[in-house]
């Protein structure tokens, strides 16, 4: 990875980003496949890329797909009382 010569806390910081990339990597690829994989594991993929997308049309479309997984299975979320509270 080439580390060397860097500060603990440097180390450290490249790792993490190292970490998020490879993060990023995973969830595109489930978003590509959304036919083969689970409502749960796409609303993962949709989160890590709402959050950490590249691009702000990468965040957007991620969370359209989010609310549209949502919308197709309204009975995941808690009902709300008589205050509209969940």
């Amino acid at each position: 990875m080439g580390y060397i010569g860097k500060t603990r806390t440097q180390k450290r910081a490249a790792v993490r980003a190292d970490w998020i990339e490879e993060r990023l990597r995973e969830a595109r690829i489930v978003i590509a496949d959304v036919a083969h994989h689970s409502d749960y594991l796409l609303r993962l993929a949709c989160t890590v890329l709402v959050k950490h997308g590249a691009t702000p049309e990468e965040r957007e479309d991620a969370r359209i797909l989010l609310v549209v997984l949502d919308a197709k299975t309204p009975g995941r979320l808690p009902a709300l009382d008589r205050e509209g509270r969940s």
